[in-house]
Order: C-alpha cells, then sequence, then structure tokens
C-alpha cells in the first residue's frame, strides 16, 4: 500500500496496461494505526476496483492523505462484515509497498454510505485470487510513479463486459469514473492483475518489440476505434506525477 502515488489534477493516476473496473463515490474510509499521521479521522471520497489494485482518491484537498493504492497482493484478512445494526463494510490488513511513503503494516475500513459493499468486496476478493495465479516468479521491482502522464483513453475506464469479466458487479456499479479526472502514465504496473498476460516484456526487463513499442505509445499519445474510424481519441500531456510526498506533508505542517 502506498500513500499519494495515485492521484493527478484531482482525478486518479493509472499505470499502462491497467483498466478501471469498477468506479463508486462517497466512501468513508478508517486506517490504523493512527500514529500514522496520513491516517488519523475517517475520509470520504472515491473508490475504484482496478485490474490491479483498490485505489481511494480523497474529496477533501486539505488532508494530508490525497490517496491511496492497495494492490491486491498487499492486501491480507479481507472480510465482509453484515452486522445487525449499522452499515456493512469492508475491512482487511495492509502491508506498505518499498517507497509507498510509509513502513509497516495496517487495517483498513470501508464503508459504502449507498450501499453495495458486499458486492464491491466479493469483487476484490475474486480479482485478488487472480492476481495471485498470475503472479510471476519473480514480480519486477516496485518503483514510484513518475512523470509524464497524460489523459486516458477510454479503454482504462470503460467496462471490458466480456465472460473472463462475468465475475465484476457492473450492475451495482453502473457508472464510469469522469474521463477528464483518469490519468495514465507510461510506466507498466509493477505487480501482477487479474489479466494472465501481465506482466508485459518491459516490465520484465525483456527488450520492447516494435509492436509493444507502438502500444506504448498509442496508449500515451492517442486512442484509435475501428467501430468510429472517423474519431481519434487526442489524450493531453501532463509534465509530471503526482507531488512528492515532502510537498504534500509540508502544506499541512
Amino acid at each position: 500500500m502506498s500513500i499519494n502515488t495515485a492521484h493527478a489534477n484531482g482525478g486518479v493516476l493509472i499505470f499502462t496496461g491497467e483498466r478501471i473496473l469498477l468506479y463508486c463515490d462517497g466512501v468513508e474510509m478508517g486506517f490504523e494505526p493512527s500514529s500514522v499521521p496520513h491516517f488519523k479521522g475517517n475520509k470520504t471520497g472515491t473508490l475504484y476496483l482496478t485490474t490491479h489494485r483498490v485505489i481511494f482518491c480523497n474529496k477533501s484537498t486539505k488532508e494530508m492523505m490525497q490517496s491511496f493504492s492497495l494492490p491486491f497482493l498487499q492486501m491480507r484478512g479481507v472480510e465482509l462484515e453484515q452486522p445487525v445494526f449499522g452499515a456493512n463494510y469492508i475491512k482487511g490488513k495492509m502491508i506498505a509497498e518499498p517507497g509507498g511513503n510509509w513502513t509497516g503494516e495496517g487495517k483498513f475500513k470501508m464503508w459504502f454510505k449507498s450501499g453495495g459493499a458486499i458486492e464491491f468486496g466479493q469483487a476484490m476478493l475474486q480479482a485478488g485470487k487472480l492476481a495471485s495465479r498470475n503472479r510471476p516468479a519473480q514480480p519486477p521491482a516496485y518503483t514510484p510513479p513518475q512523470g509524464p502522464f497524460y489523459q486516458a483513453p477510454p479503454p482504462a475506464y470503460s467496462a471490458p463486459h466480456t465472460d473472463y469479466y462475468a465475475w465484476v458487479p457492473y450492475q451495482t456499479f453502473p457508472n464510469a469514473p469522469p474521463p477528464e479526472y483518469v490519468y495514465t502514465m507510461n510506466a507498466p504496473p509493477p505487480y501482477p492483475g487479474v489479466d494472465p498476460a501481465y506482466p508485459p516484456p518491459q516490465a520484465m526487463g525483456g527488450v520492447m518489440s516494435s509492436a509493444d513499442a507502438k502500444a506504448m505509445e498509442a496508449a500515451g499519445n492517442g486512442y484509435y476505434n475501428p467501430a468510429n474510424p472517423h474519431q481519434v481519441y487526442t489524450p493531453a500531456q501532463y509534465p509530471s506525477a503526482p507531488p512528492a510526498y515532502d510537498e504534500v506533508t509540508k502544506k499541512h505542517q
């Protein structure tokens, strides 16, 4: 789990090849231990389930934690709670990533103000199971996100309605994130996801083929939809990744 590495320009920042499966606004998060300054107090914001992790983006721009990223392989003991009194919620343990702006282990809870906690939690568990199966013998080393980043092309936030993703509860979470708030970087995910095609050759240190290079360039520079050949999606480019950890901290000292 990393802090303040998954947001940009008021939106979410994902890796090249990562896709958003579920989007839910109005989610409340609680964290432990409270000794970590960024974990103090509950947060309300937007939650994303992607092909590689869970991302939370804080609605408040004044708090130290603006986003957190929780890869499936950094989750432990995820449970779905259905109390007799009170809203359903998801809880679990999290392990810090190298370079993730904190160290150690902690706990999290997720409350869904508009419902859907059980459905989202079941999807999290299934995604984690698939990601575990797809883990390579030697995963590439984790590196924090770096710029430049771009507005993501439509496949990054368009739900993949295929048989392989039949376990995703699109009926409970039918909305897609606003496209102007979804950004992507050139780097591939540094950990496995639900897609068995992981990891791409460049992530394993191999030589990138010309086809892979063209695909990477297309992800950063545009999107061509064969079903609509007269339109080309051209995303905007931004010069850098999210604000450095120290910069975010200074604003609140």
